[in-house]
């Protein structure tokens, strides 16, 4: 019997102390009755979401995403916080050139490897809550740096949460357990 497929994505992941901000800043929103705001561990940037991919699929997927990368620096404290259409709240990034440039290249490598690139223009940014219509940001903070010198891939499992598969920059143990 073949395996179901996994839902997959790469991902940013923010080191403690900006992850603490972070959860600090969306813990500062009004939030309404039925807002479900996502979990600490779960605070992330997403690069390129995936979809459904065939699980025998995944390891061709490794040299795809394993591009050359320049470690950057966001600067959150120039981040928008916005509620977009259908109720995600986000904090929306502002990232460097060298950022986007490596995203292009991952999009045009993972097309020409068969794979499903979103249409829909890459807008950075961390959700903080889903079903959050109404919800107002908080004022404005100042928050910490974010070095970025790691890419994960990433699977997500409704109801188990997100298991990092690979990293590319730093090891997968070197990433905090993401729940």
């Amino acid at each position: 019997m073949k395996a179901a497929a996994v839902r997959l994505f790469t991902a940013l992941w923010p080191p403690a102390a900006v992850r603490e901000a972070l959860v600090a800043l969306a813990a500062r929103w009004q939030w309404p009755a039925g807002a479900k705001p996502v979990a600490p561990a779960r605070l992330h940037a997403t690069l390129h979401f995936l979809g459904l991919v065939d699980p025998d699929c995944v390891p061709l997927l490794r040299p795809v995403l394993d591009v050359p990368f320049e470690p950057v620096t966001l600067h959150p404290e120039a981040a928008r916080q916005a509620v977009w259409p259908g109720g995600i709240a986000v904090l929306e990034l502002e990232v460097p050139s060298a950022l986007r440039a490596w995203h292009e290249r991952v999009s045009t490598a993972l097309r020409a490897a068969g794979f499903d690139v979103e249409a829909r223009a890459w807008r950075p940014h961390v959700t903080f809550a889903r079903k959050a219509s109404h919800a107002r940001p908080a004022p404005a903070c100042e928050l910490p740096p974010w070095p970025v010198d790691d890419v994960a891939l990433v699977r997500s499992t409704p109801g188990r949460g997100y298991e990092v598969l690979a990293c590319f920059g730093r090891r997968p143990e070197d990433i905090a357990h993401v729940g």
